[in-house]
């Protein structure tokens, strides 16, 4: 009896601690408010560039409209999928997912929002106690908390790229979205 009294505890304790009945992270729960704030700005950007434009850059150098958007998605497949999650990284160089090529508009945002949606529900599923575990970071030590916060920067970075563009062509970009 005394067995099956340990053994009942343990299993109680066993699954109070798991991750099934673990409290959301307030963290997780703002960044994942950012986020989805973050996709609905972007999409309305890339909705309100006219198709014809999307090619366009403000310096040869630069990334065209469309680029910026579709890197956007692939630096979000990366960090999430990969440096967050467990997937082998995708090759900048020989990926065609996150390429132009020939895709449409319409292509371009149904796939950005493809990625919001994996982006989020990768991080929905986080386990918090791997927040400060460090990972390479360009050569640099990060923990994981970090690799949220450069996410949002570089998302940020390069919509701000695709405002500089619409401004260039005459356009005025859509009302900034507060929380993101």
């Amino acid at each position: 009896m005394k067995n099956l009294t340990l053994l009942t505890v343990l299993m109680f304790f066993g699954f109070v601690s798991s991750p099934l009945f673990a409290q959301k992270d307030g963290y997780v729960e703002d960044y994942l408010e950012r986020l989805e704030n973050s996709r609905k700005y972007i999409v309305l950007v890339a909705e309100t560039m006219p198709e014809d434009k999307y090619s366009f850059k403000a310096t040869p150098e630069s990334l065209s409209f469309a680029e910026n958007l579709l890197h956007i998605g692939y630096a979000m497949d990366w960090h999430s999928q990969s440096l967050l999650g467990d997937r082998e990284s995708r090759d900048w160089q020989t990926d065609i997912v996150f390429k132009v090529g020939t895709k449409s508009k319409a292509e371009m945002i149904a796939l950005i929002n493809h990625t919001f949606d994996e982006t989020i529900q990768l991080i929905g599923q986080f386990d918090t106690a791997q927040l400060d575990d460090e990972l390479d970071y360009f050569g640099l030590n990060r923990s994981k908390r970090q690799i949220f916060m450069l996410l949002s920067d570089h998302i940020t970075h390069h919509r701000a790229q695709m405002l500089v563009s619409m401004r260039l062509n005459g356009l005025v970009p859509p009302r900034y979205v507060l929380f993101q």
